[in-house]
């Protein structure tokens, strides 16, 4: 069982930063692809940026060159910067481990980006 804990959401103004951080209770490299998530309200749930288990990281075209995914290895906890944030940044982020065959889900942190 991995647990995931999420930090640092919280109320920007747009073209602010924000950095969020998910530390997870155990080791989790190599064997979990980790992403982070949103939500938005009405909006379904997509990838906003992934890290394989060879530590390859992809992003969302709408996030590309904004956001940066990094993952700190000897203390199991990712991360997300996220700078040039804009009013459609809004949303519920949630981190995940994926494994082959299990996924564990973060509780998620509200992101607000509004003047």
């Amino acid at each position: 069982q991995v647990q995931l804990v999420e930090s640092g959401g919280g109320l920007v103004q747009p073209g602010g930063s924000l950095r969020l951080s998910c530390a997870a209770s155990g080791s989790i490299f190599r064997r979990y692809s980790m992403g982070w998530y949103r939500q938005a309200p009405g909006k379904q749930r997509e990838s906003v940026a992934t890290i394989s288990t060879y530590g390859i990281t992809n992003y969302a075209d709408s996030v590309r060159g904004r956001f940066t995914m990094t993952a700190d290895i000897a203390n199991n906890t990712v991360y997300l910067q996220m700078n040039s944030l804009k009013p459609e940044d809004t949303a519920i982020y949630c981190c995940n481990a994926a494994g082959i065959e299990t996924t564990f889900w973060g509780q998620g942190t509200q992101d607000t980006v509004a003047s």
